[in-house]
Formats: structure tokens, C-alpha cells, sequence
């Protein structure tokens, strides 16, 4: 079965295979890659009057520039509105409701697990499925809104946040993400399926003190960052936005299928069968995105290569 289309939107990035919409989307500069994980930018053209009803499910804090749409968002806080804005968002534990009336431009710098302790010594767990403008992590509102000519590039677009980042990181000092941090990420995204205790054996790592760091950096328990991992990586599969090849590895991280859609329930709100049903632009989006690092960080694609959806 196809993941449904909603055929009002007009993606500026063009649509996969299977007419999923796809944003502009690349990994940093190799000297930002320490504490920045994806840059993106989505346009996408409907009419005046049209509201998409949709979520977003992301694993990494990001900050969030909206520069056209009007934005609602299901958060920790309860309904946020929000129109052109610079935002810092932290990561979720499930399925944040999103809604957008509109055409929307949003652009975004996909932090890595770690670098808001790091380089802004903010709690994530204090901004768990919330947002905050991005005064918090030290920037201007101003400044990161003026910086996106209206004429510019998707890549100049990047490349003015990317030198955003440095600057911050010049001002700050470039202090080292931990490498238990690093570790544990890349096992989520290489394969989630690993057991915390077993994880923190194979590093030499007492696991008491794995589940502080983990907290600390992903806002969330490391059983839990595994958990939504494996949902993740299977509702990319799910949208046609993952590697056909891997479809049996998935799959077989669940027990059975009574324990997938318990599980996928629970983070998405809706079950596996409705999430292939029902249009999910704004999650393909996000889940395109990260399912794109997640094949070049774990070598299955080559840096900037051709995605398998495309």
C-alpha cells in the first residue's frame, strides 16, 4: 500500500517516487558537523485559505525559522500560535500536532544530541515537545529572521545559518559534545534495537551513569531514545521516505505485530494502518530529513548521494 498524497501541496523541493513532498536538505560543513546535524529548507505553495492538520516527531532540538504560514502546535504548554518567527524547539517524546494555514517557508538547523549543553548550557529536559524564541540559546530573533533575502538560494539560506553557528561557537569556544553523548547517538541511528545495559558494556560505561549523560543531552531515558528511534526509522518506511532494503531489518526490531502497533500508537496517536491512510506532509517532511543523515551517517549513502526515494 502507498503512503497517501495530499495533492493541494505544491512542494517546492519536487516529491519522491511515490509524490511524498521533499525539502532542500544537506549535512554541515564539515567543521559545524560536531554539534550540527542537518540544515533544511521546505517551501511549499497552497491557497490563501487552506489549514493542514499534521505533527512533527523530531529526535534532535532544532532551531526553527518560520518565514511564511500561520502555525499552530500541540506543546508541552498546551496551544501555541506563531507566525514569522525565529524559534528554538527541543526534541519530542512523541508526536507533536502541528497545523499551518497557508503557503509556509520554513528553514532549520537540526542540532545534534549534546551541543545545547555544550555550547549554550541549556537543560533540555526543560524544553521536551516545547518551543521558545531563540533568545534562549544567546541568539537575536532579529538577526536570524533578517538574514533570508526573499530572492536567495536554498543554500544561501544554509550557508547564513551555518555562519550563525560559527560565530556563536567563536563567541562561546568550541566545547566538546561527550562522547558517551556521541556513541549513544549513533547506535540509535544505527541500530536502535540495542539493549541500554549491553551498550553500556560494550563502552565500559557504568549504566547509572549512561542514563544521567543521556537525559542530560537527549532530554529523555536511553531505553526511551531507542524506542523512538525504532518508530522513527519504521514510520519512514512507512512513508516511502527509508531504504526498501532495510524494510525486513525494521521490522523485525518488533516482536510481532501486535507489538508495533502498540508501540506506534503510543508515540504517533494513530495507528500504523492510519499513518499510511492519511496525508502526513509535514512528519514526511521531517522524517525525510532525518532519514537522509541517518543513511550517510551510517554509510548507506554517500554525503549528499541520491536517496533511494528519489
Amino acid at each position: 500500500m502507498k503512503p497517501a498524497v495530499d495533492r493541494a501541496l505544491a512542494p517546492a523541493a519536487g516529491v519522491t517516487r511515490d509524490g511524498q513532498p521533499l525539502s532542500y536538505n544537506r549535512a554541515p560543513a564539515a567543521d559545524l558537523a560536531p554539534w550540527v546535524a542537518r540544515l533544511y529548507v521546505t517551501k511549499v505553495d497552497v491557497p490563501a485559505d487552506y489549514t493542514l492538520q499534521c505533527g512533527l516527531f523530531a529526535d534532535t532540538s532544532c532551531i526553527r525559522v518560520q518565514l511564511r504560514g500561520t502555525w499552530t502546535a500541540g506543546t508541552r504548554d498546551g496551544l501555541r500560535h506563531a507566525m514569522e518567527a525565529a524559534l528554538f524547539f527541543g526534541p519530542n517524546s512523541r508526536s507533536m500536532p502541528v497545523g499551518v494555514t497557508g503557503s509556509f517557508t520554513s528553514v532549520g538547523l537540526l542540532l545534534r544530541p549534546g551541543a545545547c549543553h555544550a555550547l549554550f548550557g541549556l537543560a533540555v529536559p526543560d524544553y521536551l515537545d516545547r518551543f521558545d524564541a531563540v533568545e534562549v540559546l544567546g541568539f537575536s530573533s532579529a538577526a536570524w529572521m533578517a538574514q533570508f533575502a526573499p530572492d536567495a538560494t536554498p543554500e544561501d539560506w544554509c550557508l547564513a545559518m551555518e555562519a550563525q553557528m560559527r560565530a556563536a561557537i567563536a563567541w562561546r569556544g568550541a566545547v566538546e559534545i561527550d562522547p558517551v553523548t556521541a556513541r549513544f547517538e549513533a547506535a540509535a541511528l544505527a541500530d536502535p534495537s540495542i539493549a541500554v545495559g549491553e551498550f553500556a558494556e560494550r563502552n565500559g560505561i557504568p549504566q547509572r551513569r549512561l542514563e544521567r549523560i543521556v537525559r542530560r543531552d537527549f532530554g529523555i531515558p536511553p531505553k526511551q531514545v531507542l524506542r523512538r528511534a525504532r518508530a522513527l526509522d519504521m514510520a519512514s518506511h512507512l512513508r516511502g521516505v527509508a531504504d526498501a532494503a532495510e524494510a525486513d531489518t525494521l521490522a523485525l526490531r518488533y516482536y510481532d505485530q501486535s507489538h508495533l502497533i502498540r508501540e506506534f500508537t503510543a508515540l504517533f496517536g494513530i495507528s500504523p494502518r492510519q499513518f499510511v491512510e492519511q496525508p502526513q506532509p509535514l512528519m514526511t517532511l521531517s522524517l525525510e530529513t532525518r532519514q537522509a543523515r541517518r543513511l550517510e551517517m551510517i554509510e548507506r549513502i554517500a554525503p549528499g548521494g541520491v536517496r533511494p526515494w528519489q
